[in-house]
């Protein structure tokens, strides 16, 4: 698995997080407030050298100090890519987050990284240089600690990685909040499906042109060769298989093109596409969806599918001898019901309809609800707001 922050490489077994450039990486991301920690220096020491000690030199130093602070933000967003690999979605407030995530750095931040550092790579560092540091010390306590030195290096990889892993989480999260985060992905998966859909519809319009049209026309002309032949001709009777199979392939075919894309609900909206989904179940379904009009149309398409998969799930699974499918808008929420008299016992888990159906109503703010214990009956309630 590709980790793309320092925080999942953490979970990755010993020796291959400790032969990847994680500990590398976030040691250089550690280090690089180096930089603000210069800025910072340079202007106390220009302060302290300019005014005594007074509230007045702290105006100053703080005056020195603010042109500093722009590209300092844009620093801190660059260089989380090396301890983050996970792109930053713009906030609207972009410029005013960067600035105060400088404004940390500069007085807190900056100063806690080379700390860290400095305890956690120096102290083994020094550790292993005991022979060079104390060349005159007891043999024994000096190759002692250099040894404990070369131990202290895996911990000290881990140290790091934690802390730089941590301050990218804090990082990002000045930079851009979990509800900006979490609206993107809902756009991204929004766009997902409005995609997902054309291309249904694509698909559905090149079936319905292209074979379609095309085995109608083969169809006829085997029905018209096969007046021109005797009835007890042996090419007769081939021709009347094939045509036999090639009304079953067109019959196929129309129940597959019902299925990418359903007309009906396109045409006629989601009553008559109820109506229309439950007339072709095996199991007989009593249809009471009554509305006040057209839908959205992505109300409409995500309710049909949950209208299919739930059918389609019944017929295959529950054993029941009958169904009812009802629909209601209420507040402004579309509520669609599917039960049966079936077995039972219907789980999630041991499948990816149900589960993909709700990923689908999550995408347009509805929500899905199971009820289904052992021996029945089920049902599946479906909510998805209209406005």
């Amino acid at each position: 698995m590709l980790n793309r922050t320092a925080l999942e490489a953490l979970t990755q077994r010993p020796l291959p997080f400790l032969g990847s450039a994680w500990p590398w990486r976030c040691a250089a991301y550690l280090l690089a407030s180096a930089l603000p920690g210069a800025v910072v220096t340079i202007v106390v020491v220009a302060a302290g050298s300019a005014f005594e000690v007074t509230p007045l030199s702290v105006v100053a130093g703080l005056a020195v100090l603010a042109p500093a602070i722009p590209p300092l933000a844009g620093f801190e967003r660059r260089r989380l890519r090396l301890v983050d690999g996970v792109p930053l979605p713009d906030a609207h407030d972009r410029r005013r987050r960067e600035l105060g995530l400088a404004v940390m750095t500069v007085f807190a931040l900056w100063w806690i990284d080379l700390v860290m550092v400095a305890f956690t790579v120096g102290g083994p560092l020094l550790l292993m240089l005991s022979p060079v540091v104390q060349p005159e010390g007891e043999p024994a306590l000096v190759w002692s600690a250099c040894v404990a030195g070369v131990l202290l290096l895996p911990v000290a990889a881990y140290t790091i990685t934690a802390w730089g892993g941590a301050r990218g989480v804090l990082v990002r999260a000045m930079l851009a909040p979990q509800s900006s985060e979490l609206g993107e992905v809902l756009r991204s998966r929004a766009r997902l499906v409005d995609a997902y859909e054309t291309e249904r519809r694509r698909i559905e319009r090149d079936l319905h042109d292209g074979a379609q049209q095309r085995l109608v026309s083969l169809s006829m002309r085997l029905g018209l060769a096969r007046l021109d032949l005797p009835d007890d001709s042996q090419a007769g009777r081939l021709l009347d298989q094939a045509h036999e199979e090639a009304k079953q392939a067109l019959a196929e075919l129309r129940e597959l093109i019902r299925g990418v894309h359903s007309q009906v609900l396109t045409e006629r909206g989601l009553a008559a596409a109820a109506d229309d989904v439950a007339g072709r179940s095996p199991v007989p379904v009593d249809v009471d969806v009554t509305l006040p009009g057209r839908l959205p149309a992505a109300v409409e398409v995500t309710a049909y599918y949950a209208v299919s998969e739930a059918l389609a799930n019944l017929a295959k699974h529950s054993g029941a001898a009958r169904a009812s499918v009802t629909g209601r808008v209420d507040g402004g929420t579309l509520v669609v019901e599917v039960r049966d008299d079936g077995t039972g016992g219907a789980d999630p888990a041991k499948g990816s309809g149900l589960t993909g159906l709700a990923d689908r109503l999550a995408v347009v703010g509805g929500r899905l609800s199971l009820s289904s214990p052992l021996g029945g009956p089920t049902l599946v309630r479906v909510e998805i707001p209209c406005a």
